[in-house]
């Protein structure tokens, strides 16, 4: 009988996927909960992958043309209420201010005191607000189109809470911006979506699915909704971006009008578009194992880690020079618009340096002591392959191929998880298959299901609730590139001309 595999996170993805999620995050050292109700810690392991994100997005939105800029945390309670369908969708999450300063009560326990006139909602988004910079900022067709993003934080008071994925707080972008014509403002809505479709998978490596959401599943006050919705490993859905066509709603309700060409009023036609600190949830579910989360390298917060090895106290000195200069090095090559980032862990904690770095995800583990000098070499592991697999590879050799190397893991984790989301997508046309394609065969483990149903929708709001109301079950996204093909609702067996992409979802 074979020696059992030691695995560094309990319990397994098998064993109990959502505590799995919380333990790697734990053992990555990337969060911990914060002691105020649903709110979070990001660590610096965790904050460094979030600026890289951060980075790399900023980037392509600005070559869209878009600049950043800063808004309050506080809007005014009247401000939500002059747009009656976005209030009414984010009246419940709304954490109000309406007291101004603290008074010691009898006992010297701290009271809130000073009541406010007028309360005040901590941002759970920005489209009011904004929208009455616009107002003011928009006079004549020659000021559009105006595009604005910022980074921000946001509140959305949450009654059940998970690290990264659903938070009382978290970070997050939200782009806005103004068009004189509604063909401008969807073509912006579109644009956008491609610029998270290209940071998702060609940078965290996470293959998604683009569409529209359906009525019901839309962004409050919005037009249309389109939408990236990635698989998880417990084959549930995460949205991982947003981008909203809101017509000339949002410019009505907080007047962002116009004079055009031919000297007549208009109000402009608007897009918002955003995400958040979600998609390292999301990062974490779609590469992570059973010994911890794995980075793509090209979001990684450090690319390579260093760990020299001393047989001996004589050792020490010349190890180390070999290190520091391979480290030199290393740290002056460019790897995906960035200087490569290099870790030297010189603990003397032994093998538990190596399960460190491991459950940290990082990309390449170097091993070097005195052996691997006098070959002139080094000892490496790969993160995206077992821990046990190491190659000995020449020095100056592995300098060469190290961005080639890198390109490889993020290149296999991208396959690996659009391999995944094959096996567990599939079309469905039976009701009665669909209905066990979503019924955990084991009731201890209610989040194991099937994964993503392509089934036929006849568009009506009843079926889509019925099917919520039974399986927990939502219409993720109605797909854009999907073709016009006849059949049957899989609920109310209707005619469809189209399928759309059924799951559960965080």
């Amino acid at each position: 009988m074979g020696k059992q595999q030691k695995n560094a996170i309990s319990p397994s993805r098998a064993e109990d996927y959502p505590e799995w999620y919380q333990q790697v995050i734990k053992a990555s050292d990337m969060a911990e909960r914060a002691p105020v109700r649903g709110c979070m810690v990001i660590k610096p392991w965790g904050y460094a992958l979030w600026e890289n994100i951060v980075a790399q997005m900023d980037r392509m939105f600005k070559a869209t043309g878009v600049k950043n800029a800063y808004f309050p945390l506080f809007i005014p309670i009247n401000f939500l209420e002059k747009e009656a369908e976005h209030v009414e969708g984010f009246a419940k999450e709304c954490a109000v201010v309406t007291h101004h300063r603290l008074e010691k009560a009898p006992g010297g326990r701290l009271v809130p005191g000073g009541p406010l006139t007028d309360p005040l909602v901590v941002r759970p988004t920005s489209e009011t607000i904004i929208g009455d910079s616009f107002s003011k900022w928009i006079g004549s067709y020659r000021d559009l189109p105006l595009l604005i993003n910022q980074w921000a934080n946001v509140v959305r008071w949450e009654m059940r809470t998970r690290i990264f994925l659903r938070t009382s707080e978290f970070l997050w972008q939200e782009g806005h911006t103004a068009h004189a014509t509604d063909t401008e403002a969807i073509e912006r809505t579109r644009m956008m979506l491609s610029v998270y479709t290209r940071m998702v998978q060609d940078y965290l490596a996470i293959p998604v699915i683009e569409g529209h959401k359906t009525a019901a599943e839309r962004f409050p006050g919005a037009v249309d909704t389109l939408c990236i919705e990635a698989m998880m490993q417990d084959r549930k859905a995460l949205q991982a971006g947003t981008s909203h066509f809101l017509g000339q709603n949002f410019a009505k309700a907080s007047n962002i009008s116009f004079q055009t060409e031919t000297e007549t009023e208009e109000f402009a036609w608007t897009t918002s578009w955003g995400t958040s600190t979600r998609m390292i949830g999301g990062l974490i579910m779609t590469h992570g194992d059973d010994d911890g989360v794995i980075m793509p390298p090209r979001v990684a917060p450090a690319h390579v880690v260093l760990l020299p090895i001393f047989r001996k106290p004589d050792d020490r000195q010349q190890v180390m020079d070999y290190v520091n200069g391979l480290a030199a090095a290393l740290r002056e090559m460019v790897y995906a618009g960035r200087n490569l980032v290099v870790e030297i862990d010189d603990r003397d904690i032994g093998g538990a340096r190596g399960w460190d770095w491991i459950k940290k995800g990082i990309p390449l583990r170097l091993e070097i002591g005195p052996r691997d000098m006098a070959a002139d070499s080094v000892f490496v592991g790969r993160r995206d392959r077992p821990h046990r697999d190491k190659t000995a590879i020449k020095r100056e050799a592995f300098i060469a191929q190290l961005p080639d190397i890198l390109d490889d893991i993020q290149n296999q984790l991208f396959q690996r998880a659009c391999r995944f989301r094959e096996e567990h997508t599939r079309n469905v046309d039976d009701r009665s298959d669909f209905y066990d394609w979503f019924t955990p065969k084991n009731q201890e483990k209610p989040e194991v299901h099937g994964g993503f149903a392509m089934s036929h929708w006849c568009g009506d709001e009843a079926c889509e609730s019925k099917i919520k109301a039974d399986l927990n079950v939502t219409i993720r996204c109605v797909p854009i590139d999907a073709g016009s093909e006849t059949g049957t609702c899989i609920c109310c067996g209707k005619s469809s001309d189209k399928r759309v992409v059924f799951a559960k979802a965080y």
